[in-house]
C-alpha cells in the first residue's frame, strides 16, 4: 500500500477509534493542532488554485475533515465530563481566546456560528446549486463547440478528447459541490448542540459528582465547554471559507491573489477619487483627521504609482509589437506549413457565412459532423477531418468542394431562398429563379419562403441551403472515398478490429499481406460503393484466399463474393424482380482472350473498334432501364467482371457490374437485354 492511501487510511480509521476509545488529553492536544493545521492548508489551497479541478476532490475532503472534527469534539466532551481536563488547547481557547469570561466567550462562539451558518454556508450552498444547474446545463453545448471545432480542424482527436473529460469533471464536481455543502451547513449546526450537551452535562456532572455550587459549576465547565465550541468552531469555519472561496471563483483558470489584486487596484482613477474623499472627510468631519488625511494620501500615491506602471505597460507593448513586427519582416518565410493539403476542403463566399456561423443561427457545422457519421455507417469507413473557411475571392453565394487541394466540383445558393425539385408527377408549375440542383444536376427552382408551404403542397420537394451544401458534400465524399483511404486510416481499421480478432489479424498481417495491399483491395470496394464495414468477414476471405495470390484485383473478387449478401441488399430488393443486362458469352471470351498478365498486374488489350462497338452496345442496353427510371445494372460471369468493369469506367461512371457468383440465391432477376457485337 502507497504511503499515501495508508496515511489518509489512519486519518479515518483515527476519527472512527475516538468515537469508540477515550484518548488522553495530551493526544487530544496534537490532534486538535493537527485539525487546525489542515483547515489552514485546505483554506490556502482554495485562495491560490489556479483552476478548480486541481481540487477535484475537496467534496470528499469536506467529508473526511467533518467526520475528524466531530469525532474530536465527542472525544474532548468525554475529557470534559470525566475528568474536567480537556488538555491545554481547549483550556487555552476558553480563557485566552474567550477572555476568560463564560459571557465573552459565549457571545464569541455564537457570533461565529451565525457568520458560518447566515453567512457562508448559506451564500455556498445557493452559489453551488446554481453552478451544477449551469455546469449541467451547459454541457450540451460545450459539446457541439467541441465537435465544430474538431470538424473545422481547430483541435486534434486528442484535444477533443480532453475537453470532453474536462467537462464531464466539471460537472461532476460542481455537482458534488452542491450536495457537499451541506456537510458543513450540519457541522455547524452539531456544534450548537454539543456546546449545549456539554454545557447541561457540565453543570450536571460538577453539581451532583464533585459537590459544586451551580455558579462554581457554570464557571468552570462553561469556560470549557466555550472553548471546546471554538476550538472546533474556527477550523469550521476556515473549512466552511474555503468552501466558499472554491465554489465562487468565477475565473477557472487564473491566480486569484494577482487577479484580485488587480481588479481592485488596477485603475488609478478609482483610487484618486477614493484618497480624495478620505481627505476631505479627515478635513471637514470630527473623524481622526491625521489617519483619514495619512490613508487618502496613501491611496493618491498609489494611484500615480498604478499610472506610471500602465504607462509603461502600454509604452513597453507597444515597442515590443514593432519589434515582433520587424523580426517577422526579416524572418525568413516558413514554407513547411504551406505543404500541408487537406483532405477535405469546403469553401464558400461570405453570404454563406451565417450558415456556418453558430452564432447566427447556422447548423451546417452539425450537418458536416452528421456526414461523418452517416459515412461511417454506410460504407465502414472513417471520413477525414473537413475543413471550412470562407474565401472572399469567391461570389457571396457560391461554394467550392476541394479533394486534397483540387477542386472537384462547385455550387451556388440563394441564402434566403428554398430550392423546389419537381419529382415527376406535380402537374401544376408554381413561379421561381430556373437553376439546377448541384449534386445530381436536377432541374430545380429557387423559391421564396412564401411559397414554400405552397410548392410542398402541390408535391414537389422542397429543401434549404444548408442541405443542399451538406448532400452536395456527401456525393463528392462518396465519390473520392476510395482516395480518401489513407495507409494511417487502414492502419486503425486493423487495430480496431485486433482487439477483437488478434488471430485473425497475425495471421494475415503481415504474414500474407502488407498494409498497403489492403488498402488497395478496400479500395477497390469503396471505388464501387462496396462498404467495408464488416472488416470481419473481408479479412477471413482475405486470409483465406491470400495465401495462393496476392493479385489486390484479385482478391478484390474474393471479398466482394463473401459480401453477396451486403451487395444483393444494396442493388436487389427483396421480393421483387430486378432488370439487368446480360453479357454475351463470346464478348467474354473476347475479354479474357485479350488480358495480359505482367508483374505490375493484367491489363486489356482489346481491339479499340471491338471496343468501341462494344460501348455502343452496352450505351443501348442501359438506356433503355434508364428510360423506365431504373439503375443501369449488368450481370458477368465472375473471371471476367472486374476486367469488364475496367473497360467501361472511362465511358459509365456509374455504370453496377455484378458478377453471378455476388447475387444471393434467392434474388429473382429478369434480363431484359444483352450487350453483344451483332
Amino acid at each position: 500500500m502507497k504511503k499515501a492511501d495508508m496515511g489518509i487510511a489512519l486519518y479515518l480509521l483515527a476519527a472512527v477509534i475516538f468515537f469508540i476509545i477515550p484518548i488522553p488529553s495530551f493526544l487530544l492536544d496534537v490532534m486538535l493542532t493537527i485539525n487546525i493545521a489542515i483547515a489552514l492548508i485546505v483554506l490556502m489551497n482554495a485562495l491560490f488554485v489556479t483552476e478548480v479541478l486541481d481540487m477535484s476532490f475537496f467534496p470528499t475532503l469536506l467529508l473526511f475533515t467533518t467526520i475528524f472534527r466531530i469525532s474530536l469534539n465527542v472525544s474532548s466532551t468525554r475529557l470534559i465530563l470525566n475528568t474536567g481536563d480537556p488538555g491545554n488547547v481547549v483550556r487555552t481557547f476558553g480563557q485566552f481566546v474567550g477572555g476568560n469570561d463564560l459571557i465573552i466567550g459565549a457571545i464569541i462562539f455564537v457570533v461565529m456560528i451565525l457568520i458560518q451558518l447566515i453567512v457562508i454556508n448559506k451564500g455556498s450552498e445557493r452559489v453551488s446549486e446554481v453552478t451544477a444547474r449551469f455546469t449541467l446545463d451547459a454541457m450540451p453545448g460545450k459539446q457541439m463547440a467541441i465537435d465544430a471545432d474538431l470538424n473545422t480542424g481547430v483541435i486534434s482527436e486528442k484535444q477533443a478528447r480532453e475537453r470532453r473529460d474536462k467537462i464531464q469533471q466539471e460537472s461532476s464536481f460542481f455537482g458534488a459541490m452542491d450536495g457537499a455543502t451541506k456537510y458543513v451547513k450540519g457541522d455547524a449546526t452539531v456544534g450548537i448542540i454539543i456546546t449545549l450537551i456539554n454545557l447541561v452535562g457540565g453543570l450536571a456532572m460538577g453539581m451532583t459528582r464533585q459537590g459544586l455550587s451551580i455558579g462554581d459549576a457554570v464557571n468552570q465547565y462553561g469556560i470549557l465547554t466555550i472553548g471546546d465550541g471554538l476550538v472546533s468552531q474556527i477550523p469550521s469555519l476556515l473549512i466552511s471559507l474555503a468552501t466558499g472561496i472554491l465554489v465562487t471563483k468565477a475565473s477557472k483558470e487564473a491566480d486569484f491573489g494577482d487577479t484580485l489584486i488587480r481588479q481592485l487596484f488596477g485603475i488609478p482613477k478609482v483610487l484618486y477619487i477614493v484618497g480624495t474623499v478620505l481627505i476631505f472627510l479627515g478635513i471637514t468631519t470630527p473623524l481622526e483627521t491625521i489617519l483619514f488625511i495619512l490613508m487618502g494620501s496613501v491611496f493618491l500615491v498609489v494611484g500615480r504609482s498604478v499610472d506610471g506602471n500602465l504607462s509603461m505597460e502600454a509604452i513597453e507593448e507597444e515597442v515590443d509589437m514593432a519589434e515582433e513586427q520587424a523580426e517577422e519582416i526579416r524572418r525568413p518565410e516558413n514554407v513547411v506549413s504551406l505543404l500541408q493539403v487537406d483532405p477535405i476542403e469546403l469553401e464558400f463566399g461570405y453570404g454563406i457565412i451565417p450558415l456556418a456561423d453558430v452564432n447566427q443561427g447556422g447548423d451546417l457545422l452539425d450537418r458536416v459532423v452528421m456526414i461523418r457519421r452517416q459515412i461511417a455507417l454506410e460504407l465502414g469507413t472513417v471520413v477525414p477531418i473537413i475543413r471550412l473557411r470562407d474565401n472572399i475571392q469567391l461570389n457571396p453565394n457560391q461554394y467550392i468542394i476541394k479533394i486534397k487541394g483540387i477542386q472537384v466540383t462547385e455550387g451556388e445558393i440563394l441564402f434566403d431562398h428554398y430550392m423546389a425539385m419537381n419529382p415527376g408527377f406535380v402537374e401544376e408549375e408554381i413561379s421561381g429563379i430556373p437553376t439546377f440542383e448541384p449534386s445530381f444536376h436536377l432541374p430545380a427552382l429557387w423559391i421564396t419562403e412564401g411559397q414554400r408551404e405552397r410548392a410542398e403542397s402541390l408535391g414537389y420537394t422542397v429543401v434549404d441551403p444548408p442541405s443542399i451544401i451538406a448532400t452536395h458534400l456527401t456525393e463528392v465524399i462518396r465519390s473520392h472515398i476510395d482516395e480518401l483511404l489513407s495507409r494511417q486510416d487502414v492502419q486503425n481499421l486493423i487495430n480496431n478490429i485486433k482487439e477483437s480478432q488478434p488471430t485473425l489479424v497475425d495471421d494475415l498481417i503481415p504474414k500474407l499481406l502488407g498494409v498497403g495491399e489492403v488498402q488497395k483491395i478496400l479500395q477497390n470496394l469503396l471505388r464501387e460503393g462496396i462498404s467495408i464495414r464488416d472488416l470481419l468477414t473481408i479479412f477471413e476471405t482475405l486470409a483465406d484466399h491470400a495465401a495462393t495470390t496476392r493479385d489486390t484485383d484479385v482478391l478484390t473478387e474474393y471479398a466482394r463474393q463473401s459480401l453477396k449478401r451486403a451487395i444483393s441488399s444494396k442493388y436487389f430488393p427483396a421480393n421483387e424482380v430486378t432488370s439487368v443486362i446480360t453479357l454475351d458469352p463470346k464478348i467474354e471470351q473476347e475479354i479474357m482472350g485479350s488480358v495480359k498478365q505482367t508483374e505490375q498486374g493484367a491489363y486489356l488489350t482489346l481491339d479499340p473498334e471491338k471496343t468501341k462497338a462494344i460501348m455502343a452496345s452496352l450505351e443501348a442496353e442501359a438506356a433503355k432501364l434508364e428510360n423506365l427510371g431504373k439503375n443501369a445494372i449488368i450481370i458477368t460471369s465472375p473471371i471476367v467482371r472486374m476486367y469488364f468493369k475496367k473497360l467501361t469506367e472511362d465511358y459509365f461512371k456509374d455504370l453496377i457490374v455484378v458478377s453471378y457468383n455476388e447475387v444471393e440465391s434467392n434474388i429473382e432477376l429478369q434480363s431484359v437485354g444483352m450487350v453483344s457485337l451483332s
